[in-house]
């Protein structure tokens, strides 16, 4: 709402055309419908909390957690044109639907939020939320394949980013690679979709798919004893050391097909992918994860080039941390000073451009002593600099 305040939005556009906004823009109104027919089968069975769970839900891991997030830059950066607005448009669709969604199970604080969106906006010739009518999902509005792409980035960006915190390499330092086995030609072509976006949320290079991991990433298989124990009875023991001598290629296969069979004194006993649980196995310069069918293994080697990156979006955060906690406005031009770094300056100057257009200073000077400069710390070296607002 900062942002918008700022651009002074009021809804007073016209609304953009779904088909005119961007993918992003697409995915979140499509779950959001997909929403509304999720809480309304809830409430309509009588299940206020599971309706409440799906809201939350929604709020925090698909809107907050990821729209939000990823369309950041959008709402503070450029100018007040057709993205932008798109961007804001679809944001207060969002709040507003959802606040009157929750409405029955929430009715004091759905309130509050909608007078106060509404007495920006004016969309609705009412004084309450109860005085609109619920919600009701546009079916023409789902796109279940943009909605199973998007979930698909989100898993390939929690598996990566989980990588990143086991090794301890922050996400504003590049990394060059990852790579991802894909199943199936669908599989490819909706990663291939979202490589993009894949690559600026975990900051990575590059991604590479892999149509045969059998020789590049190793993988083992561990039964889950309550579900085949079951099924096997008596057998259980022999197909727990059967399945656990499984080579890369029957892997391979029982990922593909969804089951295999297992050969048991003589009996053919199916094995489900559901019953078992496949861990994949780290590779020297390669940190691996799995979950479910999804495995990425990412390159963990920091060269020089992407450790003098890794120093210029450090030094950048540092910065708007001072810009912050200095009081400065959000479109407040600024001076920085920097007291000669050895260790730090070839990175600074490499990445001169982004980090001014970054910071919004017009350029970074150098100088040999800085009296009232701030220490800082980038990547475990001391820089001393001075941040003062233009004008």
């Amino acid at each position: 709402m900062l942002y918008a305040n700022v651009d002074g939005f009021a809804f007073t556009e016209p609304l953009i055309p779904i088909e005119q906004r961007p993918e992003i823009d697409r995915w979140i109104l499509s779950a959001l419908d997909s929403l509304i027919q999720k809480v309304t089968d809830a409430l309509n069975d009588y299940e206020p909390t599971i309706a409440g769970r799906a809201i939350e839900d929604f709020v925090s891991e698909q809107l907050s957690n990821w729209y939000v997030r990823l369309c950041r830059r959008r709402f503070w950066k450029g100018e007040y044109e057709a993205d932008k607005i798109s961007a804001y448009q679809t944001l207060y669709v969002c709040l507003e639907t959802i606040v009157q969604l929750m409405a029955p199970i929430s009715p004091f604080f759905s309130e509050a939020i909608f007078c106060n969106l509404n007495a920006v906006s004016r969309r609705y010739p009412v004084n309450s939320i109860h005085h609109t009518n619920y919600p009701k999902s546009d079916v023409a509005m789902i796109d279940a394949d943009l909605e199973e792409r998007m979930q698909l980035a989100q898993d390939v960006c929690s598996l990566v980013l989980s990588l990143r915190k086991k090794i301890n390499i922050k996400v504003r330092q590049p990394l060059q690679k990852v790579m991802i086995p894909v199943l199936n030609a669908n599989m490819q072509l909706q990663l291939e979709k979202i490589a993009d976006l894949i690559k600026a949320e975990v900051n990575v290079k590059e991604i590479a798919f892999l149509t045969d991991a059998e020789g590049v990433i190793r993988r083992k298989v561990k039964p889950n004893f309550k579900l085949l124990g079951a099924k096997m009875g008596s057998k259980m023991k022999m197909a727990a050391a059967a399945i656990s001598q499984f080579n890369q290629h029957q892997i391979g296969l029982l990922e593909r097909e969804g089951s295999i069979l297992l050969s048991l004194e003589g009996e053919e006993i199916p094995v489900l992918l559901s019953e078992v649980e496949i861990l994949a196995e780290d590779i020297p310069g390669w940190s691996v994860a799995s979950k479910g069918l999804l495995t990425v293994a990412l390159d963990v080697t920091i060269t020089p080039e992407l450790q003098n990156e890794g120093n210029a979006r450090e030094l950048v955060n540092r910065i708007q941390n001072i810009r912050k906690e200095s009081g400065f406005e959000l479109t407040d031009r600024i001076f920085v000073h920097i007291m000669g770094n050895t260790v730090l300056k070839p990175s600074i100057i490499q990445f001169n451009d982004y980090i001014c257009r970054e910071i919004l200073a017009d350029a970074i000077h150098w100088v040999s002593d800085l009296q009232d400069g701030l220490p800082i710390e980038v990547n475990g070296v001391m820089l001393k600099l001075a941040v003062t607002k233009k004008g």
